[in-house]
C-alpha cells in the first residue's frame, strides 16, 4: 500500500495538459473540460452536470485502471474521492429537483 500521487490531482491535470502525445493528455483535457463546464451557466442543467461529473471522474478512473489498485489504498486518496462523489451526486439530485420544480411551475403558469 502506498501513496500514488504526492501532489493534488488538479496540479497533475494541469501539468499533463502539456505532456503532448500521451493518452494521459487526453484524459487531462477531458477532466479540465468537466471543471470548465462548472464555471459556465450550463452547470444548472442536469444533463450537463452529469456529463461534467463523468468528465471529471474519467482521469481518476483511467489512472486506477492503468496503475495497480494497491497504490490507491490509503485514506488521503479515498476520503477526498468519496467526499467528491457523494457531494457531486447530491448536487445532481438537487439540480434535478430544482429543474423539475421550475418546469412544473412554468407549466402551471401557461
Amino acid at each position: 500500500m502506498g501513496q500514488m500521487i504526492g501532489i493534488p490531482f488538479i496540479f497533475w491535470l494541469l501539468f499533463t495538459l502539456f505532456d503532448f502525445g500521451t493518452i494521459d493528455q487526453l484524459f487531462a483535457i477531458i477532466g479540465i473540460s468537466g471543471i470548465l463546464i462548472n464555471l459556465t451557466k450550463l452547470k444548472n442543467l442536469v444533463l450537463m452536470t452529469i456529463l461534467s461529473f463523468f468528465m471529471m471522474l474519467s482521469p481518476i478512473i483511467f489512472k486506477m485502471i492503468q496503475i495497480p489498485i494497491e497504490l490507491f489504498d490509503y485514506l488521503v486518496f479515498k476520503l477526498p474521492l468519496s467526499v467528491f462523489i457523494i457531494g457531486y451526486v447530491a448536487l445532481i439530485i438537487l439540480n434535478a429537483r430544482k429543474e423539475k420544480v421550475h418546469s412544473h411551475n412554468t407549466s402551471k403558469l401557461q
